[in-house]
């Protein structure tokens, strides 16, 4: 990276590193002990994920059900071998600023589509009944899972997994795994979710080098859906 002609916007930094992938220039080769514990974790956390998020609001068992997934997908992710932090694209210093602007933009976008959600009563009749755990539940309490299944998602996803898949176009792979499992959910909104937070964080994990990026994207945007989705959906209702 040494002769690299390093862009001086923040857009232009990310681009250049999309293109060449030189944060990756030595990524954490595929092993046969990752890949069976990324398969293995996969299979179980598909399922805690399907049986947690069809647990009625107000049902005690949200709780350790969420708790156990977080569990599921850190523990697969640790196992599986060495996780990258990653870093700025051609600066020193972390991810944190970009990270926070894109998931600024990512919240905004979900927002004006809830609008249209809003106004469609099968697709915004399930996503008021994941949202209704905030709102019959303790609400610090499910802020608080929420949180840590994003940080625990994208540890394993963008970390054991992307690493499990470098060599087989691994932004594409993780986007479309991550949003297999999601579909355990039965929720079709939460899949088109997972699909475009999966691809814009992929992205990310290649652009950085590492996972604490896609993990302040996933929280920041989910803690805004969190709080922010409800109202929204009621505000527009007809």
């Amino acid at each position: 990276m040494s002769d690299t002609v390093v862009p001086a916007t923040l857009v232009g930094r990310y681009r250049q590193a999309w293109r060449t992938g030189e944060m990756e220039t030595a990524p954490v080769p595929p092993t046969r002990r990752r890949l069976v514990v990324v398969v293995l974790t996969l299979v179980v956390g598909a399922a805690v994920g399907a049986w947690a998020l069809r647990i009625p609001a107000g049902d005690g068992m949200f709780y350790p059900a969420t708790s156990l997934l977080a569990s599921v997908w850190l523990i697969g992710a640790f196992a599986s071998g060495p996780i990258r932090v990653g870093r700025e694209p051609y600066r020193a210093g972390r991810p944190v600023l970009s990270s926070i602007l894109t998931a600024a933009a990512l919240a905004a976008l979900f927002c004006l589509g809830a609008l249209v959600v809003a106004r469609i009563e099968p697709l915004r009749d399930p996503v008021d009944a994941l949202l209704d755990h905030a709102t019959v539940g303790n609400l610090a309490l499910v802020a608080l899972l929420t949180a840590v299944n994003g940080v625990a998602e994208e540890c394993f996803h963008r970390g054991a997994v992307y690493s499990a898949t470098s060599r087989l176009h691994p932004v594409l792979v993780t986007t479309v795994v991550y949003g297999a499992v999601t579909a355990a959910s039965g929720i079709p909104l939460l899949v088109l979710a997972a699909v475009i937070l999966g691809a814009v964080t992929a992205v990310q994990r290649r652009c950085t080098g590492g996972i604490l990026g896609p993990i302040i994207t996933h929280v920041a945007w989910s803690m805004v859906m969190l709080f922010a989705l409800g109202p929204i959906l009621d505000a527009a209702r007809v």
